[in-house]
């Protein structure tokens, strides 16, 4: 993208909607990290970079409303995994580039969207994946709302894969291996850092 380009507007959307088995059945993103919720840090970091934020979470939707921006659960049942808060967030954001988050990241990159926004231009992609050491991290994306229908269908079907439905469209994998850390999900207590 041509740095004199004015960027397009972008939603932003932390997924918040997960059932948190592994960090024993808690709200992963109401999880304390350094002091404040993860989700709270993992917005923080996100808002600088979009135009508006959404929260897709299934639970505790006031304590995320608490955090200012606009919260719904899926509009799928049975906690039926990432795709379908990327689902309903597609179906709500107001512009026709959506990144997402997830809220158990709370060393977001501050320059994400920007590398994923110029790959996703640069190759004419539907889709831009944050990926590291050769691994893709499908969660932390960014991708066009015109894909709304398609993945509708996809999960009419019965698919839930992330990558899988990712791979099945013009999709970019874009490097961060600069900053691989930001990347690592603290899924269970064990990943938290001590207290204090």
């Amino acid at each position: 993208m041509n740095p004199t380009t004015p960027r397009p507007p972008i939603s932003g959307l932390v997924l918040a909607g997960g059932r948190g088995l592994r960090m024993g059945g808690v709200d992963k993103g109401l999880v304390d990290f350094r002091g404040r919720p993860m989700a709270a840090s993992v917005i923080a970091a996100l808002a600088p970079q979009v135009d508006e934020v959404l929260i897709s979470a299934n639970r505790n939707l006031d304590t995320y409303a608490g955090f200012g921006h606009p919260v719904f659960a899926d509009d799928l049942a049975g906690f039926a995994g990432p795709l379908a808060g990327l689902h309903a967030g597609l179906g709500r954001a107001r512009h026709e580039l959506v990144a997402t988050a997830p809220c158990d990241a709370p060393l977001l990159p501050a320059d994400l969207v920007a590398r994923l926004l110029a790959a996703l231009l640069a190759h004419d992609a539907e889709i831009a994946v944050a990926a590291t050491g050769g691994r893709s991290h499908p969660v932390f994306c960014l991708c066009r709302r015109t894909l709304l229908p398609a993945l509708d269908a996809y999960l009419a079907e019965g698919g839930r894969k992330v990558d899988a439905w990712q791979r099945s469209r013009r999709r970019v994998e874009v490097a961060f291996d600069d900053v691989a850390e930001a990347f690592a999900n603290l899924n269970s207590p064990a990943d938290l850092p001590p207290a204090g």
